[in-house]
């Protein structure tokens, strides 16, 4: 371990005679700066929006796991009948930890979003709500829902699943688009820090013909290329990772937790993951640089 961490430092100071070979201005250093920068700014978005649609996947996962409805549609002079007896099996139903009707406040807020703060309530034909919680070990769906029929007919349970299920499945794909997008970012990235250092030393074949006259070897020509290109990407993605911090710190508050974007951002350890951004574009430099300088120092001849 201490001698991979001592290799690393020795790659990252560098080597004053072997870096003359790079050039250190010109397109492909400002390509190679530019590249890194972009493509860290845009890890920084793709990191957010997996880790935004992660949390929203498990909030309603166990906002929703929980928690299930009745639903008592019946004419009114039945409904306080109806509604004590779906109470009664409810509370003697083994994993039902609580249930409660919901009062007319409470059901008017569910249905502001749809109509709005002036929705007359109590003039409405409106079915009653209970909130039903159940226990850990929860309850069996099928056999409460018999029992339902046969002791209240206008009584339906509604445990969520039907359109719970569709929401996790969509905030867990959209996760999985984050870490694709990701490793697009870093595909490309490598790709074009190849360009760079392809052009770099195909602009430099004369001095490296002039090295090898003198006895220098391809690894040592090679290092000198790959400890450049790692140290400008690993620059440019520091700078393109602030920028992106910087730009997820000014997004204006959604308001709430409900919607899809009130998650966006980082909060707690999710910071800490914008560290790795600019080793991992090092790491793919140099993995990247490594090979194109091997590859084209073997085919000069």
């Amino acid at each position: 371990m201490i001698g991979r961490v001592a290799g690393l430092a020795d790659l990252l100071k560098g080597d004053g005679s072997a870096d003359r070979v790079v050039p250190p201005s010109g397109f492909t250093a400002h390509l190679t700066l530019f590249t890194a920068g972009a493509m860290a700014f845009l890890t920084v978005f793709a990191l957010a929006l997996s880790l935004a649609a992660g949390q929203l996947a498990d909030r309603w996962e166990s906002e929703l796991a929980r928690t299930a409805t009745v639903r008592i549609s019946a004419p009114e002079a039945q409904m306080a009948t109806q509604t004590a007896a779906v109470l009664e099996v409810l509370r003697t139903t083994p994993g039902i930890a609580g249930a409660r009707v919901l009062d007319a406040a409470e059901q008017a807020a569910l249905l502001e979003p749809w109509f709005g703060p002036e929705l007359p309530v109590d003039s409405l034909p409106i079915p009653r709500l209970v909130e039903v919680t159940e226990t850990g070990a929860g309850y069996d769906g099928d056999g409460l829902r018999l029992r339902l029929a046969a002791e209240a007919p206008g009584a339906v349970l509604d445990d969520h699943t039907r359109w719970r299920r569709p929401l996790v499945r969509a905030a867990d794909r959209m996760r999985l688009v984050g870490y694709l997008a990701i490793g697009l970012i870093a595909a490309s990235t490598a790709a074009m820090i190849t360009l760079a250092a392809r052009a770099a030393l195909a602009a430099n074949a004369r001095v490296i013909e002039v090295l090898r006259l003198v006895g220098a070897q391809d690894v040592y020509i090679a290092r000198a290329f790959v400890r450049r290109f790692t140290r400008r990407a690993l620059s440019g993605a520091a700078a393109g990772t602030v920028a992106g911090a910087v730009m997820m710190l000014l997004l204006p508050d959604m308001g709430g937790d409900s919607g899809f974007l009130a998650g966006l951002g980082f909060s707690g350890w999710g910071w800490a993951w914008l560290p790795a951004i600019p080793l991992l574009a090092a790491g793919v430099a140099f993995w990247a640089t490594r090979a194109a300088a091997l590859r084209v120092l073997g085919g000069l001849t």
